[in-house]
């Protein structure tokens, strides 16, 4: 990968400013140069890493993930065609059912993809930590300010950021800070590689796809996996069913006038966390051979670092006293995370001057994923209400692009 050092610097002013370089932002501009090829000039790209989907990159390897979950029609580049294309002479790397391409047939692609659209060197290494609406000669800009100091001035800004809270269950964080740091994490601190994890005993906490990662993670490495969650653990090919992916079950979504009954929707859709197919077989394996324990409908009530291993209480310890007994060398918290604008430092300044409303930390964008009165444009996960269940995934940076793109080149003069 190309070093930072190498990278662009950070210019005075610019027409766009796209923040975050993971596949959402890829997406928007591949979709904004097909639209219109004189817009290379016209925007930058910032991310702290200063190169693009280096944390998406970072995720896969640490959890050792073998293949995405969305199909291979899904992906950064316009042409929907265009990674079965790529992989004509990889086909072993397209896994069943509906070619899920693998982890690093899907890096390859996107390099090639940022090489064909002449991408590379774009991103500006840079961490925004707030954005400010400002009047400039009776027009409106926004001024970034960056970590390191340096301000940018843009017309329009593209928040292309998956912008979560990490999920904390309650008595995780009213623990006493007396055990080694790295002896409960939550998954997003969690890198499996270079783990001796032999002899150990792993608590790992939530039912989603991330937690089964982690557990093979684990006992690849000699490990003993426990895994615990709320409910009963369930298999699940997508996030969210197929008719999510089209107009089969967006229609009625985008029909619904009442923003509480599309959240509502969401939620359902996407149904809490859930296993693959492929993930779930090997777990149900590894439980016959002893190597993994399923804790359902079942939660951590206390947590106590006693010498060298976690005593854990459980809500069935009372009639089974199932846990309390087990040392637990190592807890990982798969428990998601929680969107929340509200809680975005990014745009407190731009609540202040443009407030809108809000829907459980959600906000309420207009039909080109604007923010009421100004031109901030919101990309993933926080612009489901207008997306539905798929937002944050490859397919809903597409649905993105195709609201977004049009608003970016509205009122642009057509040179370059």
């Amino acid at each position: 990968m190309r070093s930072p050092l190498n990278a662009p610097s950070l210019p005075k002013s610019t027409d766009i400013a796209i923040v975050g370089a993971g596949p959402q932002a890829l997406t928007l501009v591949t979709h904004l140069l097909q639209k219109k090829k004189s817009m290379r000039k016209r925007f930058v790209v910032l991310d702290p890493a200063g190169d693009w989907l280096r944390q998406w990159q970072q995720q896969f390897t640490a959890y050792e993930i073998p293949h995405l979950r969305s199909p291979a029609v899904h992906h950064p580049d316009p042409n929907p065609h265009a990674l079965r294309t790529f992989a004509e002479f990889r086909p072993q790397e397209l896994f069943p059912p509906y070619d899920l391409p693998g982890t690093r047939l899907f890096q390859d692609f996107c390099q090639d993809v940022i090489r064909r659209w002449g991408l590379q060197g774009r991103v500006i290494p840079a961490q925004v930590q707030h954005i400010e609406p400002v009047q400039q000669q009776r027009q409106q800009r926004f001024r970034l300010g960056m970590a390191d100091g340096q301000m940018l001035t843009a017309k329009r800004v593209v928040l292309a950021i998956a912008g979560g809270t990490p999920n904390r269950p309650e008595w995780a964080r009213t623990l006493p800070f007396t055990y080694p740091s790295d002896r409960l994490l939550h998954s997003h601190q969690v890198d499996v590689r270079g783990l001796r994890l032999a002899g150990e005993r792993v608590l790992i906490v939530g039912s989603g796809l991330t937690s089964g990662h982690l557990a093979s993670g684990a006992i690849a490495r000699g490990a003993h996996v426990i895994m615990m969650a709320r409910r009963t653990f369930y298999e699940k090919l997508f996030d969210s069913a197929p008719g999510w992916l089209g107009p089969k079950y967006l229609k009625g979504f985008h029909a619904e006038p009442d923003w509480e009954s599309r959240w509502q929707m969401i939620q359902s859709a996407r149904n809490g966390g859930s296993l693959t197919p492929a993930i779930f077989t090997k777990l149900r394996r590894w439980e016959r051979e002893g190597k993994l324990s399923f804790y359902e409908q079942c939660e951590v009530q206390s947590a106590e670092w006693k010498g060298a291993a976690w005593k854990v209480t459980c809500t069935q310890s009372a009639t089974h006293n199932c846990i309390a007994n087990l040392p637990i060398d190592r807890i990982w918290l798969a428990t998601g995370s929680t969107l929340d604008v509200n809680h975005w430092s990014l745009v407190s300044d731009i609540r202040a001057t443009h407030p809108l409303s809000l829907v459980h930390g959600l906000p309420v964008l207009d039909s080109h994923l604007r923010w009421a009165g100004c031109n901030l444009f919101i990309m993933g996960g926080a612009a489901a209400l207008q997306l539905g269940p798929a937002a944050r995934n490859l397919f809903g940076g597409k649905l993105a692009s195709e609201r977004i793109v049009p608003a970016l080149l509205n009122g642009m003069p057509s040179a370059a």
